[in-house]
């Protein structure tokens, strides 16, 4: 099975990385210190290598056949072969837990739902966000070259980012409050960032992407000369597409937090989050962004609403959300200097 076979791959990828290990201790080389996402197996054997070297390991998700991503959305009911899925996928985690001396998670939340007799291991440090490059812009603009458009922050812009367009980001609940926000917002217009593929999750089984199933939904009630999709852009356009932002949508499962929604509350965009989680661990409802409910098209929709019509009033809380971004996520001054405590501890310094 398919669930099975993920696991093999670990292990294989575990096999390759232990034999250039081997050949690195056998050339004479012995790290002092190593750093390691063992997610996919690659660090699976490396203690076994160099049992004196010191492992510190990124700890990004623990999976679990309830109460976080798996079972979450009523729309996508889980098989009889999910919970063992779920526990073949906590191998590699598991044994990295047992093996490392030291562990970060990005989150309170990712830490949290570590295996609670490891998580004294584990320090929650961010990986970081480059708040001098990310930063408001009222010059920013975008021209659209395929229809000769230009927006800037004057305009009324509706901002939406995944990797890939699908379920686990809220795709489909996005999609479906996007005739009501049309509606509502007879000027707005509507940059929608990602691919048509799916980086987590089941793909679907029609074989019709998520972008096309939602899409189709609601198409016949769409302006789509006001509904922009923009696939994968260059890091540039994307900074200026949430600089340029009136209002910034992210939804999530209980899953891991997008780099996206810091770097929108980093560039000074008014993020729209899901009630989940990850999203409230770092939004406080109407201090530095808004909640809206992750299955509510119509809360969605209506709050994207009350934040155009009222943009001199929000714009406190877009100050406050990029402050948060500067105090607790910033890469130069927090993040990356409590990531080189972790390693001079473990190196003895």
């Amino acid at each position: 099975p398919l669930w099975m076979q993920e696991t093999e791959t670990k292990v294989l990828r575990g096999e390759a990385s232990w034999r250039t290990a081997c050949q690195l201790r056998d050339e004479g080389f012995t790290p002092d210190l190593i750093c390691a996402h063992p997610g996919w197996g690659e660090a699976l054997f490396i203690k076994d290598v160099w049992p004196s070297s010191r492992l510190l390991s990124f700890f990004e998700f623990y999976y679990r056949a309830r109460g976080q991503d798996v079972n979450f959305d009523p729309e996508f009911p889980t098989t009889p072969e999910t919970a063992c899925q779920q526990r073949l996928k906590n191998i590699n985690n598991l044994l990295a837990l047992e093996a490392c001396d030291a562990g970060i998670s990005p989150t309170e939340f990712q830490k949290t739902i570590q295996p609670i007799e490891f998580q004294h291991k584990i320090s929650v440090i961010h990986d970081g966000i480059d708040t001098d490059a990310v930063v408001p812009n009222e010059n920013a603009e975008i021209t659209l070259n395929e229809k000769g458009l230009t927006l800037t922050r004057r305009d009324e812009i509706i901002t939406f980012v995944n990797r890939n367009l699908e379920p686990y980001r809220g795709w489909h609940s996005f999609a479906r409050a996007l005739p009501e926000i049309i509606r509502r917002r007879p000027m707005a217009h509507i940059l929608i960032v990602g691919g048509d593929d799916v980086s987590y999750g089941k793909r679907p089984d029609d074989g019709i992407s998520y972008k096309q199933r939602y899409l189709g939904e609601v198409l016949d009630r769409l302006e789509m000369q006001r509904v922009h999709f923009l696939g994968h852009l260059p890091y540039a356009h994307f900074l200026a597409i949430l600089q340029i932002s009136s209002v910034h949508v992210y939804l999530t499962y209980p899953f891991v937090l997008s780099w996206s929604m810091l770097e929108a509350m980093s560039a000074g965009a008014l993020v729209i989050g899901s009630k989940t989680p990850p999203v409230e661990e770092v939004i406080s409802h109407g201090d530095n962004g808004l909640l809206v409910d992750f299955f509510s098209p119509a809360e969605i929709a209506a709050s994207v609403d009350e934040v155009l019509s009222h943009p001199d009033r929000m714009q406190t809380i877009r100050e406050q959300a990029r402050q948060t971004i500067v105090d607790q996520y910033d890469l130069k001054k927090c993040c990356l200097p409590n990531q080189m405590a972790i390693i001079h501890k473990l190196q003895g310094r």
